[in-house]
């Protein structure tokens, strides 16, 4: 059994749970009928009121789980340090796994949200829309975004059946195998691009990185990993996983689509020299009900400094 198979499987165990509650709720209510229709007297027994308080709190939160969760998005803010940049500090904002629908959701907020952060790039990770009619929306909400040293994108699962045209009049440049030599304060940094279905072939984008600048790659999933540990690459931003778009208290991620199973479902993970971010984006799967639950829509913001910005006291940042 793979690791697909394996993070399904918690679902598919609370699915038939849940199932199992409803299906009970339904024949203690349908008994109530027929002894009410009959004249019998209704009593109602205590493990009644346990499948009835069940009940009620599972309505409570799937009503939760549509109507708040995916409308109540978090700021994350990552503080990361580097060797490699002696004088400048950069201000990255990620955003991810929008799946825009033909209905705004929080789309109309997303400009503002991000262009508050005072980002010096911004990167979209991936998983535009979940139909075409939802490009208008998904092309006016990354259009009203701004960063003066670049807006950069790559492609995800779903993007590729939706052809050409994807970033037009977006700002972003697609970096499709790609690598953009970026300047700040006579400082470089470089930001790679690979499309999700171009992994096999990565090198290809990663082989044009310098060693010696600070270096970012974008790919969808976290599923790279095992593959870089010896490729010069600082930072490494993801999405796909929606942090499992339906998780659990104590447990996490209920599936994550990812060869990794739960391994890297969702925040930051320290993988050799590489900081790898999995973004729990904003959206939600065109594949089922629209919900989220304990995962709520994320935009990342990674502070990059100096190393030593502590101990000169001249790199702070401010609060965000």
């Amino acid at each position: 059994m793979n690791n697909y198979s394996l993070t399904f499987m918690p679902l598919l165990i609370v699915l038939l749970l849940l199932a199992l509650v409803f299906l009970g709720e339904g024949y203690i209510l349908l008994g109530y009928a027929a002894k009410k229709c009959s004249g019998k007297k209704v009593v109602v027994r205590r493990r009644h009121w346990f499948v009835h308080a069940l009940t009620a709190l599972l309505i409570v939160s799937l009503l939760y789980a549509a109507c708040v969760e995916p409308y109540w998005p978090q700021v994350a803010t990552v503080r990361l340090e580097t060797d490699k940049l002696q004088n400048t500090t950069l201000r990255i904002v990620q955003i991810s796994d929008l799946h825009c629908d033909p209905k705004a959701r929080l789309e109309p907020r997303l400009p503002t949200i991000v262009n508050g952060l005072d980002p010096d790039i911004i990167v979209f990770t991936g998983d535009a829309i979940n139909s075409r009619g939802g490009l208008a929306l998904f092309q006016e909400t990354l259009a009203a975004m701004d960063a003066p040293l670049g807006k950069f994108a790559v492609r995800g699962n779903w993007d590729y059946r939706f052809g050409a045209g994807l970033f037009e009049n977006t700002g972003f440049e697609e970096l499709s195998l790609r690598t953009v030599r970026l300047e700040k304060d006579d400082e470089v940094f470089m930001v790679c691009g690979v499309g999700y279905h171009q992994g096999r072939i990565s090198q290809r984008a990663i082989g044009q990185l310098d060693p010696d600048t600070w270096n970012v790659l974008l790919y969808h999933s976290p599923d790279l990993i095992d593959y870089l540990h010896a490729e010069p690459i600082d930072l490494y931003l993801a999405g796909h996983t929606h942090g499992g778009q339906v998780a659990l208290p104590f447990y996490g991620a209920m599936t994550t689509l990812s060869r990794h199973g739960k391994s890297f479902e969702a925040g930051l993970y320290q993988v050799g020299d590489i900081a790898l971010y999995v973004n729990r984006g904003i959206g939600m799967s065109g594949v089922g009900p629209r919900v989220r639950f304990f995962a709520r829509p994320e935009i990342t913001l990674f502070e990059i400094r100096p190393a030593d910005a502590d101990r000169s006291g001249q790199h702070d940042f401010p609060e965000t």
